[in-house]
């Protein structure tokens, strides 16, 4: 009988209960069986490491886990920021990025290296709640209930007061935009050397207790106030008081780009109407912002901080005008280019991930066991390096150029390309343009 092409086939097999309770093993298994092809089992094995108690770590870090999934741990050395010069640890798979952000970090360490700033470092949190009070209440009662809140908790925050966090200020927020009844408690934190995301939610969470039990027994409440329900407490990863600069600044004059053809003022011209393109063309700025979030979060990921809570934040940051933006701005002032970004950075360098992974506390290591406000500044200044060296290519010789040069190898591996085969294709196409249809081609010659 002739198979009907839109016949449904049965997929009972592929719906499971109790996956989370499987051994890795069964797990692989029964992807294996229902997903995949026999011999691909192996391809999970592959990339379990030696070490028993490692990888029992590593499993641990997320859940249904059924491999690892590597990625290059790199470095870009010759950053000097404030006058202290670091070796960066990068992780990141895409190609060119970290010998960019090394090209700008060497360009820039005999024009002064770069500066950087943490410009505030408070991160923030909600409580939601819906409330039956008049919204000008909240003036009379705020005193006393932050008073309330803030001794009930007083257990969760004085070891993080002693390493000189804490709550910060209590603001209440009316929200009649979502419903006259709606409010919420904005909380302002400082969590020292670690990113702070359960601490502050802890808190957060203990204020709603406390908040349930004020509208319950608060002398200061009328009877028609006491009607209070808690909707959810969490921090934001909205973080603008949080907030690391950083900047380079050269005369004009010492901004020679040999080989270029482009003469330093030339370049610099180019250079800021390129960023100023940015500052206006929300097409251009996404664009421009991820080359910023290059450098960047190779940076956090190396570190074991959240890269997905600053992509976020620095994101919501580049549209706080109303429109989005560059993050990074340029401008010229007396013969002197001056380049800069400014980025909300909450990360930590102390508990989670920067503890726990291995790499990422080699990682601090090699930086040389930074607090987070120092790491804010290297992390700025990464991002504005790989921002300048791609803008720099951009306004000369074009992007393609050095990426398809790196991409090269990533061509290369796709072939299957032996050590022979790689040093003669590099030494084709120097000076030429790479493209996969080229390097294939190439390789079908010289294998005859």
């Amino acid at each position: 009988m002739r198979k009907n092409p839109l016949q449904v086939v049965n997929t009972d097999k592929k719906k499971i209960n109790g996956f989370s309770k499987k051994t890795k093993a069964e797990r692989r298994a029964w992807l294996v069986e229902n997903f995949l092809q026999p011999g691909q089992g192996g391809e999970f094995l592959r990339f379990d490491t030696a070490d028993v108690a490692l990888q029992g770590v590593i499993d641990n870090f997320s859940e249904n886990t059924v491999a690892n999934f590597p990625l290059p741990f790199g470095v870009a050395p010759n950053f000097v920021v404030n006058g202290t010069t670091y070796a960066v640890p990068m992780v990141i798979e895409e190609s060119s990025v970290v010998a960019a952000a090394s090209a700008a970090a060497k360009y820039w360490m005999t024009r002064g290296g770069f500066h950087a700033e943490v410009v505030a470092a408070e991160k923030l949190g909600q409580l939601h709640f819906r409330w039956s009070g008049r919204p000008e209440r909240r003036a009379a009662l705020l005193t006393g209930l932050c008073t309330r809140v803030r001794a009930q908790t007083l257990p969760l925050t004085e070891r993080m007061e002693s390493r000189g966090g804490g709550v910060r200020g209590i603001r209440w927020k009316h929200l009649p935009e979502v419903s006259p009844d709606c409010y919420q408690l904005l909380v302002s934190f400082g969590t020292a050397d670690s990113m702070g995301a359960n601490f502050i939610n802890t808190v957060l969470e203990a204020y709603g207790q406390e908040l349930r039990r004020w509208a319950t027994d608060s002398p200061e409440l009328n009877d028609d106030e006491r009607d209070l329900e808690v909707i959810m407490a969490i921090l934001s990863n909205h973080t603008p008081n949080c907030v690391a600069r950083a900047w380079v600044s050269c005369p004009i004059e010492s901004m020679n780009l040999p080989g270029s053809g482009v003469d330093a003022a030339d370049f610099a011209r180019r250079f800021k109407y390129a960023v100023d393109i940015a500052r206006q063309d929300p097409y251009r700025a996404v664009t421009h912002n991820k080359g910023i979030m290059n450098g960047v979060d190779a940076v956090v990921l190396a570190t074991g901080n959240d890269f997905r809570a600053i992509e976020a934040a620095c994101h919501a940051f580049a549209a706080q005008s109303g429109q989005y933006r560059s993050l990074s701005q340029c401008r010229i002032d007396n013969d002197t280019f001056h380049f800069e970004v400014s980025l909300p950075l909450a990360l930590g360098t102390v508990g989670g991930l920067t503890k726990l992974h291995p790499l990422a506390n080699i990682a601090l290591d090699i930086l040389g066991r930074p607090g987070a406000h120092e790491l804010m500044g290297v992390m700025a200044a990464a991002g504005l390096a790989q921002n300048f060296a791609a803008l720099r290519s951009l306004v000369t010789t074009g992007i393609q150029k050095g990426h398809m040069k790196m991409h090269l190898q990533n061509i290369l591996s796709s072939f299957g390309a032996t050590p022979e085969e790689r040093t003669s294709t590099e030494t084709h196409f120097a000076g030429k343009t790479v493209s996969h249809h080229g390097v294939r081609g190439y390789l079908e010659d010289l294998r005859g």
